[in-house]
């Protein structure tokens, strides 16, 4: 039966850059023209001075609040028009190593959502996932432009 699918997951790979909030917005308005989900992945890569397990839950915790902050601050309106509540998940490691393990974890996953610098190097985890092992991910990998306006944004998503 169509309502016994699982709905469509649009995982946003997201930190601090106005970049990673533009890929945020792409994936919201996916999401509801799709019917689907979205999923916040913020990566904590891990601190070197960071030698106790609480010390590093406290930093964890207070990342997951300022990404809270981050994803209520640009898809806040959205959420309160639409309904659309992303999940938000924190991870310590390397990025695109916890990126793929996370896929393992979640067959659902639709679309990678990543943001691209508007200028210069478009960012570690866009160049990672689209190059040489590519082809080896689970799901397609978008890339959305970080200078692209809201207008513009509606029309594509």
């Amino acid at each position: 039966m169509p309502g016994d699918e699982p709905k469509r997951t649009y995982l946003v790979v997201i930190d601090d850059s106005q970049e990673a909030r533009v890929a945020l917005r792409f994936a919201a308005r996916r999401a509801i023209k799709t019917n689907g989900d979205v999923e916040v992945l913020a990566v904590v890569e891990p601190q070197d001075f960071v030698q106790w397990g609480g010390v590093q839950a406290a930093f964890e915790e207070e990342q997951r609040l300022r990404i809270e902050g981050v994803v209520s601050g640009s898809i806040g309106e959205i959420m309160d028009e639409t309904g659309v509540k992303p999940q938000i998940v924190i991870r310590s490691g390397e990025p695109s190593k916890v990126v793929r393990e996370y896929f393992g974890e979640r067959q659902e996953i639709a679309a990678l959502v990543l943001g691209a610098a508007p200028s210069g190097s478009p960012g570690p985890l866009v160049a990672h996932f689209t190059g040489p092992d590519s082809g080896k991910l689970p799901c397609p990998v978008m890339i959305i432009p970080g200078s692209l306006s809201d207008e513009r944004l509606e029309q594509l998503s």
